[in-house]
Protein backbone atom coordinates (compact mmCIF):
# COMPACT_ATOMS: atom_id res chain seq x y z
CA UNK A 1 0.00 0.00 0.00
CA UNK A 2 1.35 3.32 -0.92
CA UNK A 3 1.37 6.05 2.13
CA UNK A 4 0.17 9.26 0.98
CA UNK A 5 3.68 10.64 0.83
CA UNK A 6 5.02 8.29 -1.38
CA UNK A 7 1.96 9.07 -3.99
CA UNK A 8 1.53 12.58 -3.10
CA UNK A 9 4.07 14.75 -2.30
CA UNK A 10 5.81 15.04 -6.05
CA UNK A 11 2.44 16.83 -6.79
CA UNK A 12 2.48 18.62 -3.78
CA UNK A 13 5.94 19.78 -4.66
CA UNK A 14 4.92 20.73 -8.37
CA UNK A 15 1.63 21.97 -7.56
CA UNK A 16 3.70 24.55 -5.05
CA UNK A 17 6.11 25.25 -7.59
CA UNK A 18 3.32 26.22 -10.17
CA UNK A 19 1.12 28.59 -8.17
CA UNK A 20 4.01 29.12 -5.36
CA UNK A 21 4.09 32.87 -6.66
CA UNK A 22 0.11 33.05 -6.87
CA UNK A 23 -0.36 34.36 -3.17
CA UNK A 24 -4.13 33.90 -2.74
CA UNK A 25 -3.54 29.66 -3.71
CA UNK A 26 -6.77 28.32 -2.46
CA UNK A 27 -8.29 31.55 -0.69
CA UNK A 28 -5.98 30.87 2.12
CA UNK A 29 -4.68 34.12 2.80
CA UNK A 30 -6.09 37.59 3.55
CA UNK A 31 -2.90 39.68 3.43
CA UNK A 32 -0.14 38.90 1.53
CA UNK A 33 2.60 41.13 2.91
CA UNK A 34 5.46 39.78 0.49
CA UNK A 35 8.20 36.92 0.56
CA UNK A 36 12.10 36.54 1.50
CA UNK A 37 14.50 34.95 -0.38
CA UNK A 38 16.80 34.77 2.35
CA UNK A 39 14.70 34.16 5.45
CA UNK A 40 12.05 31.62 6.62
CA UNK A 41 8.79 32.66 5.43
CA UNK A 42 5.66 32.20 7.43
CA UNK A 43 1.91 32.67 7.53
CA UNK A 44 0.13 33.68 10.68
CA UNK A 45 -3.27 32.74 11.42
CA UNK A 46 -5.84 35.97 11.44
CA UNK A 47 -6.35 35.70 15.11
CA UNK A 48 -3.10 36.67 16.25
CA UNK A 49 -2.23 40.23 17.09
CA UNK A 50 1.02 41.36 14.46
CA UNK A 51 1.37 45.10 15.06
CA UNK A 52 -0.19 47.74 13.20
CA UNK A 53 -2.22 44.74 11.27
CA UNK A 54 -5.78 43.96 11.48
CA UNK A 55 -6.65 40.99 13.64
CA UNK A 56 -10.40 40.01 12.53
CA UNK A 57 -10.66 36.24 13.11
CA UNK A 58 -11.91 36.28 9.77
CA UNK A 59 -15.06 38.55 10.96
CA UNK A 60 -15.92 41.89 8.96
CA UNK A 61 -17.04 42.78 12.43
CA UNK A 62 -13.28 43.29 13.27
CA UNK A 63 -12.41 45.24 10.46
CA UNK A 64 -10.94 48.14 12.78
CA UNK A 65 -9.34 45.64 15.13
CA UNK A 66 -5.67 47.42 14.83
CA UNK A 67 -3.04 45.83 16.67
CA UNK A 68 -1.18 48.26 18.30
CA UNK A 69 1.53 45.67 19.64
CA UNK A 70 2.70 41.83 18.22
CA UNK A 71 1.64 38.78 20.40
CA UNK A 72 4.29 37.41 22.22
CA UNK A 73 4.97 34.59 19.99
CA UNK A 74 5.56 36.86 16.98
CA UNK A 75 7.39 38.99 18.61
CA UNK A 76 10.10 36.32 19.23
CA UNK A 77 9.45 34.87 15.64
CA UNK A 78 10.61 38.37 14.00
CA UNK A 79 13.51 38.28 16.96
CA UNK A 80 14.57 34.68 15.33
CA UNK A 81 14.58 36.64 11.85
CA UNK A 82 11.66 35.11 10.47
CA UNK A 83 9.41 37.02 7.55
CA UNK A 84 5.77 36.99 7.89
CA UNK A 85 4.67 36.65 5.00
CA UNK A 86 1.09 37.18 5.40
CA UNK A 87 -2.39 36.80 7.41
CA UNK A 88 -3.93 33.02 6.58
CA UNK A 89 -7.71 32.94 6.34
CA UNK A 90 -9.28 30.94 8.85
CA UNK A 91 -12.76 29.76 9.87
CA UNK A 92 -14.80 32.65 10.73
CA UNK A 93 -14.75 33.22 15.08
CA UNK A 94 -12.03 29.54 14.62
CA UNK A 95 -15.05 27.99 14.20
CA UNK A 96 -16.82 28.57 17.16
CA UNK A 97 -20.02 31.23 15.97
CA UNK A 98 -22.54 28.38 14.92
CA UNK A 99 -22.80 24.23 15.28
CA UNK A 100 -23.54 24.69 11.57
CA UNK A 101 -20.51 26.38 10.48
CA UNK A 102 -18.46 25.95 7.36
CA UNK A 103 -14.26 25.22 8.04
CA UNK A 104 -12.58 27.65 6.38
CA UNK A 105 -14.96 29.87 5.37
CA UNK A 106 -14.88 33.56 6.99
CA UNK A 107 -17.00 36.43 6.15
CA UNK A 108 -13.37 38.53 6.08
CA UNK A 109 -11.69 35.66 3.86
CA UNK A 110 -14.65 33.92 1.81
CA UNK A 111 -13.98 30.37 1.12
CA UNK A 112 -10.28 28.91 1.53
CA UNK A 113 -10.70 25.40 -0.40
CA UNK A 114 -8.65 21.99 0.05
CA UNK A 115 -5.08 21.92 -1.26
CA UNK A 116 -6.48 19.61 -4.17
CA UNK A 117 -9.27 20.40 -4.95
CA UNK A 118 -11.55 23.23 -4.81
CA UNK A 119 -14.81 21.91 -4.08
CA UNK A 120 -13.47 20.08 -0.87
CA UNK A 121 -13.08 21.54 2.61
CA UNK A 122 -9.91 22.23 3.80
CA UNK A 123 -10.95 21.50 7.66
CA UNK A 124 -10.52 24.09 10.27
CA UNK A 125 -10.26 26.42 11.71
CA UNK A 126 -6.37 26.77 10.37
CA UNK A 127 -7.81 26.39 7.03
CA UNK A 128 -5.29 28.75 5.30
CA UNK A 129 -2.29 27.86 7.11
CA UNK A 130 -2.09 24.79 6.41
CA UNK A 131 -3.20 25.27 2.67
CA UNK A 132 -0.73 28.12 2.25
CA UNK A 133 2.10 25.49 3.59
CA UNK A 134 0.97 22.64 1.58
CA UNK A 135 0.36 24.76 -1.92
CA UNK A 136 3.77 25.43 -1.62
CA UNK A 137 3.30 29.15 -0.64
CA UNK A 138 5.52 29.51 2.31
CA UNK A 139 7.52 26.77 4.48
CA UNK A 140 5.47 27.37 7.65
CA UNK A 141 2.75 28.16 9.36
CA UNK A 142 1.05 29.29 12.76
CA UNK A 143 -2.25 28.14 13.47
CA UNK A 144 -4.48 27.89 17.04
CA UNK A 145 -6.21 24.83 18.21
CA UNK A 146 -8.84 24.21 20.84
CA UNK A 147 -10.54 21.12 19.79
CA UNK A 148 -8.81 19.96 15.98
CA UNK A 149 -7.88 22.93 14.38
CA UNK A 150 -4.24 22.66 14.23
CA UNK A 151 -4.67 18.37 13.55
CA UNK A 152 -7.29 18.20 11.31
CA UNK A 153 -6.18 21.07 8.79
CA UNK A 154 -2.38 19.72 8.49
CA UNK A 155 -4.10 15.72 7.86
CA UNK A 156 -6.63 16.76 5.34
CA UNK A 157 -4.06 18.72 3.57
CA UNK A 158 -1.08 16.08 4.05
CA UNK A 159 1.35 18.68 6.01
CA UNK A 160 2.59 18.08 9.63
CA UNK A 161 0.78 20.01 11.90
CA UNK A 162 2.12 19.80 16.12
CA UNK A 163 -0.30 21.34 19.31
CA UNK A 164 1.81 21.61 21.66
CA UNK A 165 1.63 20.86 25.66
CA UNK A 166 -1.25 24.01 26.79
CA UNK A 167 0.97 26.59 28.38
CA UNK A 168 3.97 25.56 26.29
CA UNK A 169 3.20 28.52 23.52
CA UNK A 170 2.16 31.93 25.02
CA UNK A 171 -1.34 32.58 23.85
CA UNK A 172 -1.04 36.38 24.96
CA UNK A 173 -2.19 38.04 21.52
CA UNK A 174 -4.54 36.02 20.06
CA UNK A 175 -8.00 36.21 20.19
CA UNK A 176 -9.05 33.05 22.65
CA UNK A 177 -12.02 31.20 22.54
CA UNK A 178 -10.51 29.07 25.88
CA UNK A 179 -8.14 29.34 28.18
CA UNK A 180 -8.60 25.57 29.27
CA UNK A 181 -7.80 24.57 25.68
CA UNK A 182 -6.04 26.95 23.55
CA UNK A 183 -2.71 26.97 22.30
CA UNK A 184 -0.70 27.71 18.81
CA UNK A 185 1.37 25.57 16.79
CA UNK A 186 3.61 25.60 13.61
CA UNK A 187 2.08 23.40 10.46
CA UNK A 188 4.99 22.80 8.29
CA UNK A 189 6.42 20.50 5.41
CA UNK A 190 9.24 18.90 7.01
CA UNK A 191 9.69 17.47 11.04
CA UNK A 192 12.86 20.01 10.71
CA UNK A 193 11.08 23.25 10.32
CA UNK A 194 8.06 22.43 12.53
CA UNK A 195 10.89 21.63 15.64
CA UNK A 196 12.57 24.51 14.30
CA UNK A 197 9.53 26.82 14.47
CA UNK A 198 8.76 25.33 17.71
CA UNK A 199 11.79 25.71 19.43
CA UNK A 200 11.47 30.01 18.93
CA UNK A 201 7.81 30.31 19.93
CA UNK A 202 8.23 28.29 23.20
CA UNK A 203 8.79 29.62 26.58
CA UNK A 204 7.55 31.65 29.81
CA UNK A 205 5.73 34.81 29.18
CA UNK A 206 4.59 36.73 31.83
CA UNK A 207 1.28 37.35 30.84
CA UNK A 208 0.23 33.80 30.30
CA UNK A 209 -0.03 32.10 33.36
CA UNK A 210 -0.10 28.59 31.49
CA UNK A 211 3.24 29.14 30.86
CA UNK A 212 4.02 29.11 34.04
CA UNK A 213 3.48 25.41 34.31
CA UNK A 214 6.91 24.39 31.67
CA UNK A 215 8.35 22.40 34.01
CA UNK A 216 11.99 23.85 34.83
CA UNK A 217 13.69 20.88 32.99
CA UNK A 218 12.28 21.32 30.51
CA UNK A 219 14.44 20.69 26.91
CA UNK A 220 13.58 22.96 24.60
CA UNK A 221 16.17 21.57 21.97
CA UNK A 222 13.04 20.26 19.58
CA UNK A 223 15.63 20.32 16.89
CA UNK A 224 17.65 18.08 18.41
CA UNK A 225 15.56 14.98 18.24
CA UNK A 226 14.76 15.35 14.67
CA UNK A 227 17.51 12.80 13.40
CA UNK A 228 15.86 10.18 15.23
CA UNK A 229 15.43 7.22 13.15
CA UNK A 230 14.64 4.01 15.68
CA UNK A 231 11.82 3.19 17.99
CA UNK A 232 13.28 0.78 20.45
CA UNK A 233 11.40 -0.57 23.30
CA UNK A 234 8.54 1.98 22.81
CA UNK A 235 5.48 1.25 23.61
CA UNK A 236 1.96 2.54 21.57
CA UNK A 237 -1.37 2.37 22.34
CA UNK A 238 -3.29 2.29 19.46
CA UNK A 239 -6.47 4.52 19.81
CA UNK A 240 -9.13 2.33 17.54
CA UNK A 241 -11.37 6.09 15.97
CA UNK A 242 -14.67 3.91 17.02
CA UNK A 243 -15.00 2.89 13.57
CA UNK A 244 -14.28 -0.87 12.09
CA UNK A 245 -14.26 -0.38 8.39
CA UNK A 246 -12.24 -2.79 6.08
CA UNK A 247 -9.70 0.38 5.44
CA UNK A 248 -9.63 1.60 8.97
CA UNK A 249 -8.47 -1.76 10.20
CA UNK A 250 -5.84 -1.99 6.94
CA UNK A 251 -4.66 1.10 8.26
CA UNK A 252 -4.04 0.29 11.54
CA UNK A 253 -2.23 -2.20 10.59
CA UNK A 254 0.07 -1.11 8.48
CA UNK A 255 0.76 1.50 11.53
CA UNK A 256 1.74 -1.68 13.41
CA UNK A 257 3.53 -3.04 10.73
CA UNK A 258 5.55 0.43 10.44
CA UNK A 259 6.57 0.93 13.93
CA UNK A 260 7.52 -3.12 14.22
CA UNK A 261 10.26 -2.26 11.75
CA UNK A 262 11.18 0.88 13.82
CA UNK A 263 11.89 -1.31 16.81
CA UNK A 264 8.76 -0.30 18.68
CA UNK A 265 5.03 -2.05 19.16
CA UNK A 266 1.63 -1.45 18.96
CA UNK A 267 -0.66 -2.23 21.26
CA UNK A 268 -4.01 -2.54 21.38
CA UNK A 269 -5.68 -1.08 24.21
CA UNK A 270 -9.25 -1.20 25.71
CA UNK A 271 -10.20 2.73 25.52
CA UNK A 272 -12.68 2.68 28.76
CA UNK A 273 -12.81 6.60 28.80
CA UNK A 274 -15.94 8.41 28.47
CA UNK A 275 -15.61 11.51 26.55
CA UNK A 276 -17.06 14.54 28.43
CA UNK A 277 -18.58 15.98 25.86
CA UNK A 278 -20.91 18.19 27.82
CA UNK A 279 -18.34 19.66 30.35
CA UNK A 280 -15.95 20.45 27.86
CA UNK A 281 -18.57 22.27 25.78
CA UNK A 282 -19.55 24.53 28.78
CA UNK A 283 -15.89 24.51 29.90
CA UNK A 284 -15.53 26.40 26.26
CA UNK A 285 -18.76 28.55 26.32
CA UNK A 286 -17.95 30.19 29.50
CA UNK A 287 -14.20 30.61 28.93
CA UNK A 288 -15.14 32.25 25.38
CA UNK A 289 -16.89 35.15 26.64
CA UNK A 290 -14.76 35.59 29.49
CA UNK A 291 -11.88 35.26 27.42
CA UNK A 292 -13.26 37.15 24.19
CA UNK A 293 -14.60 40.50 26.11
CA UNK A 294 -11.19 41.22 28.27
CA UNK A 295 -9.21 40.57 24.99
CA UNK A 296 -11.99 43.34 22.85
CA UNK A 297 -11.70 45.83 25.96
CA UNK A 298 -7.79 45.75 25.06
CA UNK A 299 -7.85 46.03 21.63
CA UNK A 300 -8.79 49.12 19.42
CA UNK A 301 -12.10 47.22 18.16
CA UNK A 302 -15.45 49.06 18.51
CA UNK A 303 -17.15 45.85 19.09
CA UNK A 304 -16.05 45.19 22.95
CA UNK A 305 -18.21 42.21 24.16
CA UNK A 306 -20.13 39.33 22.96
CA UNK A 307 -23.37 41.53 22.86
CA UNK A 308 -22.04 43.89 21.02
CA UNK A 309 -21.07 41.16 17.94
CA UNK A 310 -24.44 39.66 18.12
CA UNK A 311 -25.85 42.80 17.23
CA UNK A 312 -23.27 43.70 14.65
CA UNK A 313 -24.04 40.30 12.92
CA UNK A 314 -27.53 40.46 12.59
CA UNK A 315 -27.70 43.93 11.32
CA UNK A 316 -25.53 42.46 8.66
CA UNK A 317 -26.83 39.32 8.30
CA UNK A 318 -26.33 39.11 4.59
CA UNK A 319 -22.89 39.94 4.25
CA UNK A 320 -21.58 38.01 8.25
CA UNK A 321 -24.45 34.60 8.39
CA UNK A 322 -25.49 33.57 4.97
CA UNK A 323 -24.25 30.31 5.07
CA UNK A 324 -24.88 29.85 8.80
CA UNK A 325 -26.03 32.06 11.98
CA UNK A 326 -24.77 32.50 15.62
CA UNK A 327 -26.43 30.02 17.89
CA UNK A 328 -23.23 29.23 19.97
CA UNK A 329 -22.47 32.99 20.48
CA UNK A 330 -26.07 33.14 22.30
CA UNK A 331 -25.26 29.73 23.95
CA UNK A 332 -21.76 31.62 25.25
CA UNK A 333 -23.86 34.85 26.32
CA UNK A 334 -26.26 33.09 28.70
CA UNK A 335 -23.55 30.38 29.98
CA UNK A 336 -22.51 32.37 32.91
CA UNK A 337 -23.23 29.83 35.82
CA UNK A 338 -19.68 29.88 37.88
CA UNK A 339 -20.87 26.43 40.31
CA UNK A 340 -21.41 24.52 36.36
CA UNK A 341 -17.83 26.15 35.23
CA UNK A 342 -16.50 24.38 38.40
CA UNK A 343 -18.05 20.95 37.97
CA UNK A 344 -17.23 21.04 34.29
CA UNK A 345 -13.59 21.91 35.08
CA UNK A 346 -13.66 18.62 37.69
CA UNK A 347 -15.07 16.50 35.40
CA UNK A 348 -12.16 17.35 32.36
CA UNK A 349 -9.73 17.15 34.95
CA UNK A 350 -11.11 13.51 35.99
CA UNK A 351 -11.08 12.81 32.10
CA UNK A 352 -6.66 13.54 32.02
CA UNK A 353 -6.46 10.96 35.44
CA UNK A 354 -8.10 8.23 33.47
CA UNK A 355 -5.68 8.81 30.53
CA UNK A 356 -2.63 8.79 32.61
CA UNK A 357 -4.33 5.44 34.24
CA UNK A 358 -4.69 4.12 31.00
CA UNK A 359 -1.00 4.51 30.15
CA UNK A 360 0.49 3.39 32.94
CA UNK A 361 -1.99 0.10 32.67
CA UNK A 362 -0.43 -0.67 29.53
CA UNK A 363 2.69 0.62 30.09
CA UNK A 364 2.71 3.32 27.16
CA UNK A 365 5.05 5.96 26.11
CA UNK A 366 2.36 7.07 24.07
CA UNK A 367 -1.14 7.11 22.29
CA UNK A 368 -1.10 6.52 17.97
CA UNK A 369 -4.01 6.39 15.80
CA UNK A 370 -5.56 7.91 12.46
CA UNK A 371 -5.85 11.91 12.91
CA UNK A 372 -9.20 12.70 11.09
CA UNK A 373 -10.69 10.84 8.10
CA UNK A 374 -10.46 12.34 4.39
CA UNK A 375 -11.55 15.81 3.34
CA UNK A 376 -15.79 16.19 2.73
CA UNK A 377 -17.53 18.57 0.20
CA UNK A 378 -17.64 21.96 1.13
CA UNK A 379 -21.70 22.42 2.02
CA UNK A 380 -23.69 25.16 2.49
CA UNK A 381 -26.66 23.60 3.54
CA UNK A 382 -26.13 22.66 6.75
CA UNK A 383 -22.64 23.10 7.38
CA UNK A 384 -19.80 20.68 8.18
CA UNK A 385 -21.80 17.91 10.14
CA UNK A 386 -24.34 16.90 7.59
CA UNK A 387 -21.26 16.87 4.25
CA UNK A 388 -18.84 14.78 6.70
CA UNK A 389 -21.55 11.39 7.06
CA UNK A 390 -20.40 11.34 3.28
CA UNK A 391 -16.95 9.94 3.85
CA UNK A 392 -14.85 7.81 6.14
CA UNK A 393 -15.42 8.94 9.21
CA UNK A 394 -12.53 8.91 12.55
CA UNK A 395 -11.07 11.02 15.18
CA UNK A 396 -8.19 10.75 17.58
CA UNK A 397 -7.95 14.35 19.29
CA UNK A 398 -10.43 14.84 21.49
CA UNK A 399 -8.73 13.80 24.40
CA UNK A 400 -5.54 15.56 23.80
CA UNK A 401 -7.36 18.81 23.21
CA UNK A 402 -9.70 18.65 26.21
CA UNK A 403 -6.87 17.16 28.95
CA UNK A 404 -4.52 20.05 26.78
CA UNK A 405 -1.78 17.05 25.74
CA UNK A 406 0.65 17.23 23.24
CA UNK A 407 -0.34 16.06 19.85
CA UNK A 408 1.67 15.43 16.26
CA UNK A 409 0.25 14.76 12.81
CA UNK A 410 2.25 13.38 9.89
CA UNK A 411 0.99 12.12 6.80
CA UNK A 412 0.77 8.70 6.38
CA UNK A 413 -1.89 7.60 3.84
CA UNK A 414 -4.39 8.69 0.66
CA UNK A 415 -7.74 7.46 1.05
CA UNK A 416 -9.44 8.25 -2.90
CA UNK A 417 -6.25 10.30 -3.34
CA UNK A 418 -6.78 12.66 -0.33
CA UNK A 419 -4.27 12.75 2.57
CA UNK A 420 -4.83 11.08 6.00
CA UNK A 421 -2.23 11.79 8.77
CA UNK A 422 -1.48 9.82 12.15
CA UNK A 423 -1.69 10.81 15.26
CA UNK A 424 1.05 10.73 17.89
CA UNK A 425 -0.05 12.16 21.62
CA UNK A 426 1.46 12.20 24.79
CA UNK A 427 1.76 13.46 28.18
CA UNK A 428 1.73 16.75 29.33
CA UNK A 429 5.33 17.85 28.33
CA UNK A 430 6.09 15.44 26.56
CA UNK A 431 6.25 17.46 23.46
CA UNK A 432 9.92 16.36 22.69
CA UNK A 433 9.26 13.14 22.96
CA UNK A 434 6.67 12.86 20.63
CA UNK A 435 8.35 14.77 18.43
CA UNK A 436 11.19 12.43 18.62
CA UNK A 437 8.84 9.25 18.08
CA UNK A 438 7.26 11.49 14.38
CA UNK A 439 10.73 11.71 13.13
CA UNK A 440 11.39 7.98 13.45
CA UNK A 441 7.96 7.61 11.57
CA UNK A 442 8.71 10.21 9.23
CA UNK A 443 11.78 9.12 7.73
CA UNK A 444 10.95 5.77 7.34
CA UNK A 445 7.96 6.44 5.12
CA UNK A 446 9.63 9.01 3.37
CA UNK A 447 13.11 8.82 3.27
CA UNK A 448 14.31 11.96 1.22
CA UNK A 449 17.42 12.58 3.08
CA UNK A 450 20.94 12.59 1.55
CA UNK A 451 23.99 10.93 3.43
CA UNK A 452 27.20 12.22 2.28
CA UNK A 453 30.26 10.01 3.41
CA UNK A 454 33.38 12.92 3.29
CA UNK A 455 36.06 10.97 3.80
CA UNK A 456 38.87 10.29 1.42
CA UNK A 457 38.81 7.18 -1.16
CA UNK A 458 40.93 5.51 0.35
CA UNK A 459 38.66 5.12 3.63
CA UNK A 460 35.76 4.70 1.63
CA UNK A 461 36.70 1.87 -0.13
CA UNK A 462 36.98 0.06 3.44
CA UNK A 463 33.12 0.15 3.67
CA UNK A 464 30.56 3.34 3.18
CA UNK A 465 26.81 3.48 4.80
CA UNK A 466 24.06 2.14 2.42
CA UNK A 467 22.80 4.74 -0.11
CA UNK A 468 25.52 7.16 1.12
CA UNK A 469 27.20 9.14 -1.69
CA UNK A 470 31.12 10.61 -1.13
CA UNK A 471 32.50 13.90 -1.61
CA UNK A 472 35.34 14.56 0.20
CA UNK A 473 35.21 17.33 2.52
CA UNK A 474 37.13 19.98 0.66
CA UNK A 475 35.15 19.02 -2.52
CA UNK A 476 32.31 19.85 -0.91
CA UNK A 477 31.47 23.40 -1.80
CA UNK A 478 31.78 22.54 -5.90
CA UNK A 479 30.40 19.07 -5.93
CA UNK A 480 27.06 19.62 -3.88
CA UNK A 481 25.61 21.75 -6.76
CA UNK A 482 25.89 18.53 -8.89
CA UNK A 483 23.44 16.54 -6.99
CA UNK A 484 19.54 17.21 -7.31
CA UNK A 485 19.00 18.54 -4.06
CA UNK A 486 16.97 21.27 -2.30
CA UNK A 487 18.26 23.64 0.42
CA UNK A 488 15.77 22.81 2.86
CA UNK A 489 16.41 19.33 2.15
CA UNK A 490 17.73 16.89 4.84
CA UNK A 491 21.64 16.08 4.67
CA UNK A 492 23.57 13.67 7.31
CA UNK A 493 27.03 14.08 6.53
CA UNK A 494 30.16 11.83 8.52
CA UNK A 495 33.46 10.83 8.38
CA UNK A 496 35.90 9.16 10.19
CA UNK A 497 35.56 10.42 14.06
CA UNK A 498 33.07 13.52 12.95
CA UNK A 499 35.90 16.44 12.66
CA UNK A 500 35.66 16.59 8.67
CA UNK A 501 32.28 16.08 8.28
CA UNK A 502 31.79 18.71 11.04
CA UNK A 503 33.63 21.28 8.57
CA UNK A 504 31.70 19.93 5.95
CA UNK A 505 28.49 21.01 7.32
CA UNK A 506 29.58 24.27 8.42
CA UNK A 507 30.60 24.85 4.41
CA UNK A 508 26.85 23.64 3.64
CA UNK A 509 25.48 25.73 6.42
CA UNK A 510 27.07 29.25 4.77
CA UNK A 511 25.57 28.16 1.26
CA UNK A 512 22.24 28.23 2.54
CA UNK A 513 21.26 24.92 2.94
CA UNK A 514 19.02 24.51 6.41
CA UNK A 515 19.05 20.98 7.49
CA UNK A 516 22.75 19.76 7.22
CA UNK A 517 24.11 17.35 9.92
CA UNK A 518 27.09 16.48 11.33
CA UNK A 519 25.80 12.67 12.26
CA UNK A 520 30.17 11.78 13.32
CA UNK A 521 31.79 8.86 12.60
CA UNK A 522 30.56 6.02 10.33
CA UNK A 523 29.79 3.41 13.12
CA UNK A 524 28.26 5.96 15.10
CA UNK A 525 26.24 7.53 11.54
CA UNK A 526 24.96 4.40 10.62
CA UNK A 527 23.95 3.16 14.10
CA UNK A 528 21.26 6.78 13.78
CA UNK A 529 20.81 6.18 10.70
CA UNK A 530 19.68 2.69 11.04
CA UNK A 531 21.62 1.63 7.52
CA UNK A 532 24.23 -0.60 7.31
CA UNK A 533 28.09 -0.30 6.42
CA UNK A 534 28.48 -2.00 2.66
CA UNK A 535 31.43 -2.61 0.12
CA UNK A 536 32.34 0.61 -1.81
CA UNK A 537 30.94 0.50 -5.55
CA UNK A 538 32.23 3.53 -8.05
Amino acid sequence: MESWKQKGVLFLVFFGVLLGADFDTNNSLIEFYGKSDSRINIVIKDNIDIEGKITSAGSVALNDNKASSNAFLIQKLIDANFNIAGKANLSEWANFRSENSVSGWSSKGGQTTHVLNSKYNPCGSSSGSAVAVASGLVDIAIGTETNGSISCPSSINGIIGFKPTVGLVSRSGIIPISSSQDTAGPMGKTLEIVAKTLEVISGYDPNDKATSYIPEDFNFNFMGVTDNRRLDGIRFGLLNADNQHPQVIEFHNEIKAVVKKLGGEVIDIKDDRIYPDEAEYFILLYEFRVGLEKYLKSSSAKMQNLNDLIIFNDENKNTVMPHFGQDIFFQSLESDSYIKYMWSKHKVSNSYKETLRLLEQYELDAFIGLTRGPAWKINYDGGDWPAMQETLRFSSGGFAAHNGMPHITIPFFNIDNFPVGISIIGKRWDDREILKFAAAIDSKLTDKSTIIDVRSLDEVKTGIIQDAIHIEWTDIEKEISNIDISKDQSIYLYCRSGNRSGKATAILEKMGFTNAKNVGGIIEAAEKLDKKIVKYSE
